[in-house]
């Protein structure tokens, strides 16, 4: 019986036990098992999310991708997570999409298109001038001697009628001697007798001076050089007893009270000057006296050399202030659009490339800043303004700041762009990013940076003494070029003139044979650039002028050598003048871009050592 009743129990228990063990595995499965399940999920997103955080690219360059931070290796930029970059689905396909973060890097600013009146105030640069319809030149109508001088200095003032001189003529007295003959035969042969009155005319004596030889039925042993004019004589050609023929210049005489002022109006202002326009202008000689006159002739050519046309404004001067040859500095109000309401856009928003003008329209309503290219027609300057033709319309805005990176960013995505309006893939071999070349890379490249494919030496025709001076001329090259860098224009023409110090310090007779041939040729080219960068207007212009004095520097080094203690290096920027691009001569391997300063710093790249 004992046995029986302990089996069972044991069965009983072991019943329980499973049935324990089951409930205990099916409450461990749920309450344990599906939070190990989650635990993963999350470490599975957790490591992708950190993976896509591993992905860098460029705000301005979407096609780098690397596993690290950094910069790009195009434009330099900082990289950012591939997340921050911006992946909005694109609604055309030419769109640049930019983030952000990447909008603050590149430093985009927009403004919005608006109407407005376009004025503009033009600065202007003359000199006083004399009118020349007030210009009296007197001659020798006759052949003989100076008698009487009456006029003994230059800057003497005369009245009209006044006398000059007195000459003593033998063809004169033969002619009265005629005249007195005919007189006998005037009512007998009146054709004669006028003739030899006439002839008397031709020579410049007057009615009343013909009258008293008649009369006096002798001869006028000497004649007066009478002035046709009340004015100053200028010039004074002859001295007492001088024997003159015809024709022989005597005096020249001015009449100062009514005289010119010309100023030079560039291309770019002509748009805005209209005849009968007011411009005023003060005198470097007479300060604070403020003068003006109205625009009366406008030149219908521009000067081949200077590039710009001369506008002419007509100044009383009675009391005699002006003088020839003082400078005058102008200003005119421009009334050319007065009263219109005209399209008006930055001039930074404006890619020129000579044929087409370019902006980046932005997208509106878009939560990823985006920009579309888009070519306008441009109306005239309105100071830093543009009159908008055709393109825009109203409240549309277009960037304003940063648009060459924008533009950058476009080609390098083979998108339409300043340069590649139809769209494409383009090179991207040079270094736009400032990463200098190895010595062996530069002396094997192959530069061509004049109109000579292949550069003569004459450093052997060159003495010590020149080449000590062309060293101090590429020294104060380099500080201008500085200025350059920091777009300081005052400072650009501080410099450019002690430049053109240097180039003038700079002795001919150290160039000998061939040699001096060459540096005339390269010494005209610098002085005329380094006076454009001297006397033109605005930063652009200077620096157009900049390129060839750095294109004449980099032939004089290589030409002739230098002596001086920096080693200096041929730098180029291929987006320079709408990606033409540009040279420059450097002491630093270390990119600063000259064409566009902050705006782009360190585009370019180093070509080769020069010396």
């Amino acid at each position: 019986m004992k046995t029986k009743s302990y089996n069972i129990i044991g069965k009983r228990e072991i019943v329980i036990v499973l049935i324990t063990l089951v409930i205990g595995l099916t409450l461990g499965y749920f309450l344990f098992g599906n939070s190990t399940t989650q635990t993963a999920i999350a470490n599975e997103h957790t490591f992708e999310e950190h993976a896509k955080e591993t992905i860098w690219t460029c705000s301005m360059h979407p096609q780098i991708r690397q596993n690290e931070p950094g910069n790009c290796p195009i434009c330099g930029m900082d990289l950012i997570p591939l997340a921050d970059a911006g992946t909005e689905e694109v609604s055309d396909p030419n769109e640049i999409q930019m983030s952000e973060s990447a909008m603050k890097l590149a430093e985009v600013q927009t403004f919005i298109v608006e109407s407005g009146v376009p004025e503009k105030i033009i600065y202007l640069l003359g000199k006083v001038q004399a009118d020349e319809r007030n210009i009296a030149t007197l001659t020798a109508r006759f052949g003989g001697r100076i008698e009487k001088l009456f006029v003994n200095y230059t800057g003497q003032y005369v009245k009209k009628g006044q006398k000059l001189a007195s000459i003593y003529s033998p063809d004169l007295i033969t002619a009265q001697k005629e005249l007195i003959e005919a007189l006998k035969y005037k009512e007998t042969n009146p054709s004669f007798y006028k003739a030899t009155r006439s002839k008397l005319k031709l020579w410049e004596l007057t009615e009343k001076q013909i009258d008293i030889i008649e009369n006096q039925g002798e001869p006028i042993i000497s004649f007066d050089i009478l002035s046709p004019i009340s004015g100053t004589v200028t010039r004074r050609d002859v001295s007492l007893g001088d024997y003159v023929k015809e024709g022989t210049p005597l005096f020249e005489v001015i009449d100062l009270t009514r005289v010119w002022v010309m100023f030079d109006a560039y291309e770019s202002d002509l748009p805005w000057v209209n005849m009968g326009d007011t411009i005023k202008f003060t005198l470097q000689s007479i300060p604070g006296a403020e003068f003006d006159g109205t625009v009366s002739y406008i030149d219908p050519f521009i000067n081949a050399k200077t590039r710009v046309a001369q506008v002419r404004v007509v100044v009383n001067n009675k009391n005699m202030k002006l003088k020839p040859e003082m400078f005058a500095n102008g200003m005119l109000l421009s009334h050319i659009a007065k009263n219109t309401n005209e399209l008006l856009i930055p001039k930074t928003s404006v890619l020129w490339t000579g044929k087409r003008a370019v902006v980046y329209v932005k997208i509106p309503n878009s939560k990823t800043p985006s920009f579309i290219y888009r070519e306008i027609v441009l109306g005239p300057e309105s100071g830093n303004y543009y009159v908008v033709a055709d393109g825009l319309t109203e409240g549309e805005e277009v960037a304003s700041n940063g648009v060459f990176k924008i533009d950058a960013s476009a080609q390098l995505a083979g998108k339409p762009s300043m340069m590649n309006p139809e769209g494409g893939k383009v090179s991207t071999g040079h270094n736009h990013g400032g990463t200098t070349m190895t010595d062996e890379e530069m002396e094997n490249m192959d530069v061509d940076n004049s109109s000579d494919n292949e550069m003569v030496s004459y450093q052997n025709e060159v003495s010590a003494m020149a080449k000590s001076q062309l060293g101090n001329l590429v020294e104060s090259y380099l500080i201008m070029k500085d200025a350059f860098v920091a777009t300081d224009e005052n400072e650009v023409v501080k410099q450019a003139e002690i430049t053109l110090v240097a180039l003038n310090k700079v002795d001919m007779k150290g160039f000998k044979d061939d040699a001096h041939l060459a540096w005339m040729k390269i010494q005209k080219n610098i002085k005329d650039n380094l006076l454009g960068i001297i006397n033109m207007k605005g930063i652009e212009m200077k620096r157009s002028h900049f390129s060839v004095v750095s294109n004449e520097i980099t032939k004089a080094i290589e030409m002739f050598g230098i002596n001086t203690e920096s080693t200096v290096y041929l730098e180029y920027c291929p987006m320079a003048f709408d990606y033409e691009g540009a040279y420059w001569v450097s002491n630093n391997k270390e990119i600063r871009n000259p064409y566009f300063g902050d705006k782009m710093l360190k585009c370019g790249e180093v070509k080769k050592t020069l010396n």
